[in-house]
């Protein structure tokens, strides 16, 4: 087996033949170019090329092309004859076609088995992101979990912590004690985002079962790594929903695996496409949060990609991580993408053969500058590079090929059925109906004192209530509300951790 990936070059205008060296695939990558320069091939070649050597992928499909990795390429496509010509360009020699063990995957279900995940999992610093709280919401909406963690209660879906922002509002004078103040205004702020997040797909992404991680770390029997292939087609309309998911699966696995240092080859590489998305807005703590998380998951064996029109889409925290580069073309019309394209000229180790800056702008569809990390760590000398030709099949695969797959998946089944077990909704649920049970028997008892009391008088007609029924039916009035109260305070508790 290669110890690297085939990535491409050849040509009288390209330098030598480009790979990228699997010990060094864990510092990361980036895959830059506008829209329709070949990023998504480049994607492709790369998942392949780490599927070939063992190592699992996960990707998500933005525009739907990458299904194609689970079908072989043919002699019967349309651009046979010049993806031929082009491996004869670059020395590819043999080039064969084969597909890629896959696997789909799909947050709605529709294209893919249905990846969920727990409230709990989620965390109130993503989903105040995921909700575009501010920061005195967020702070509810931290309250809201430790209450959760402190009395045991499962929060799995959208209705578990609709319930339990109930429960905080209805008890915020005595939350309010031993967490902090909690607004009226701020619970209804969350619960409208709660109905928002909804309608964008929170209401089948939250919930069980749970993605497991070792499902996206599987090998076929012939030693290849499974390509999860999350379909974003229509996930990418909620950007924020996706962003957020493949954040949390990203911190998921890096809280999860174990530090393995410098392997021969990464344990998963992990392709974020439409990067952008995730720095638009994000507030400093975020971002700190996000480099923090790239600069270590390394050492879990985890390679990250980062797949963007330009470089400057990402910050320079981020970007210097990135230590493997596939620059395609940009476009330089105006003074701002002039900019861009001299900064991102400016990234790369300079070639005395060719001025880096006026290449950028002058690529063909397919050809890409390169610049990866040798054996020493150190970044090589860019070089003009035409793509190698994908071995799997240039185009989506059709429905019935995906039904298919999906079918003989080894994880068909699993994930297909939503689950619905006992959490915090049920669990308050069933407190309140006690509550109002015990208020109901108070009231019951003191109906009958009441009762006995009238029928006990000798004297008839109107009499004025005296002092000290009036005192008692008060204070009777006053025990059946704290009744209630005591009940439901009572679910707070001691701290269970």
């Amino acid at each position: 087996m290669s110890d690297s990936i085939f990535i491409g070059g050849g040509g009288k205008e390209h330098g030598e033949p480009q790979a990228l060296l699997l010990n060094r695939a864990n510092r990361h990558g980036l895959i830059a170019g506008a829209t329709g320069t070949g990023k998504t091939v480049t994607l492709q070649i790369l998942a392949q090329g780490f599927s070939d050597a063992g190592v699992p992928v996960f990707c998500a499909d933005v525009k739907g092309d990458l299904s194609g990795i689970s079908q072989s390429g043919s002699s019967e496509h349309k651009l046979h004859d010049a993806l031929h010509k082009r491996a004869g360009i670059i020395g590819l020699d043999p080039y064969d076609y084969g597909a890629s063990p896959t696997l789909f995957w799909d947050v709605f279900g529709e294209k893919g088995h249905p990846v969920r995940a727990t409230i709990t999992d989620m965390g109130p610093t993503l989903l105040a992101r995921l909700m575009e709280l501010n920061e005195t919401q967020e702070g509810v909406l931290t309250i809201a979990f430790e209450i959760a963690d402190d009395n045991n209660f499962l929060l799995l879906d959208l209705k578990d912590l609709r319930k339990l922002l109930v429960f905080v509002g209805e008890n915020r004078a005595e939350i309010g004690l031993e967490y902090g103040n909690v607004s009226t205004a701020s619970i209804g702020a969350i619960q409208r985002r709660l109905l928002v997040l909804e309608r964008e797909g929170g209401d089948v992404f939250f919930g069980e079962p749970a993605l497991e991680l070792n499902d996206l770390l599987r090998t076929d029997l012939d030693g290849r790594g499974y390509v999860n292939v999350m379909d974003a087609t229509r996930l990418i309309n909620s950007p924020r929903l996706y962003c957020v998911f493949l954040l949390w699966l990203l911190s998921d696995l890096f809280e999860k695996l174990p530090e393995v240092g410098d392997p021969e080859k990464p344990k998963l590489v992990f392709f974020f496409d439409e990067a952008h998305l995730l720095f638009d807005f994000a507030p400093k703590a975020l971002l700190e949060k996000i480099e923090q998380v790239v600069k270590l998951i390394r050492s879990k064996g985890v390679s990250v990609f980062f797949v963007t029109q330009n470089p400057r889409d990402i910050p320079d925290s981020v970007l210097a991580q990135l230590g493997n580069r596939i620059q395609h073309a940009l476009r330089a019309y105006t003074p701002t993408e002039r900019k861009a394209v001299r900064a991102a000229a400016d990234s790369f180790r300079e070639n005395p053969d060719f001025d880096t800056e006026e290449v950028i702008t002058d690529l063909g569809t397919g050809e890409a500058l390169v610049s990866t990390l040798d054996h020493k760590g150190v970044p090589t000398v860019v070089s003009r590079t035409l793509i190698r030709p994908p071995a799997s099949r240039l185009g989506p695969a059709t429905n019935e090929e995906r039904t298919s797959i999906m079918s003989a998946s080894p994880v068909a089944d699993k994930y297909d059925e939503a689950l619905d077990r006992e959490s915090a909704y049920e669990v308050l649920e069933e407190r309140e109906a006690e509550a109002a049970e015990q208020a109901e028997k108070l009231a019951k008892k003191e109906a009958e004192a009441a009762s006995k009391k009238k029928a006990s008088k000798k004297s008839s007609g109107y009499k004025r209530q005296s002092v000290g029924e009036a005192a008692l039916k008060s204070g009777m009035r006053y025990l059946s509300k704290e009744v209630v109260r005591y009940v439901l305070r009572g679910i707070l508790g001691g701290r269970s951790r």
